[in-house]
């Protein structure tokens, strides 16, 4: 079976493109999602398109970096779908697939290239706000939460889940505010 995966970044861009593309070259089953691409560990169609796959299957996606940003995303991913005996295609970047050593390698070679493009956008983007900040226009993200009032909830008894419920906020963030 061809088993289909396409993401996009937010929610204003659009999956039909890949969509259609993903049905354009046979796949029976589609999973996306409207998703960061900058961590695996949040995006639930993926993890239920991993799940999915069986041995004999062949897992597409449109272009690498809708699968990865990082080449141990890339590889993490690919393990998972070796270990089920399930293939791998990339449809923009032909060749690149796990039915073979060259598209082995080809993987390989795009998923270094990609974390390095990342890298130097990441680099840039540090150098930007290096920049703003000597020049005091750069202050960060205002501050949303206020640790006073986290600690008087902390005095009144509260534990942190509950403080972090009553704040809309995260437990860690809780436990950051009481260390500080």
């Amino acid at each position: 079976m061809l088993v289909g995966y396409g993401r996009v970044s937010s929610t204003s861009q659009s999956l039909d493109i890949q969509i259609e593309a993903l049905t354009g070259a046979g796949c029976e089953k589609i999973f996306a999602e409207k998703m960061s691409g900058r961590s695996t560990t949040d995006r639930e169609q993926l993890a239920l398109a991993l799940e999915f796959v069986r041995e004999g299957d062949t897992f597409i996606v449109v272009r690498l970096d809708r699968l990865a940003r990082s080449v141990a995303d890339l590889y993490a991913i690919l393990g998972k779908l070796t270990a089920k005996g399930v293939s791998f295609r990339c449809l923009a970047q032909s060749g690149v697939d796990t039915d073979s050593s060259t598209g082995r390698l080809m993987v390989a070679i795009l998923g270094a290239v990609s974390m390095f493009e990342n890298d130097i956008r990441r680099e840039r983007q540090m150098e930007g706000v290096i920049k703003a900040k000597a020049k005091g226009v750069y202050k960060g993200r205002p501050a949303t939460i206020d640790p006073a009032q986290i600690i008087e909830l902390r005095h009144q008894g509260l534990g942190a889940s509950e403080i972090a419920k009553r704040l809309k906020i995260g437990r860690a963030s809780v436990y950051r505010a009481l260390a500080a």
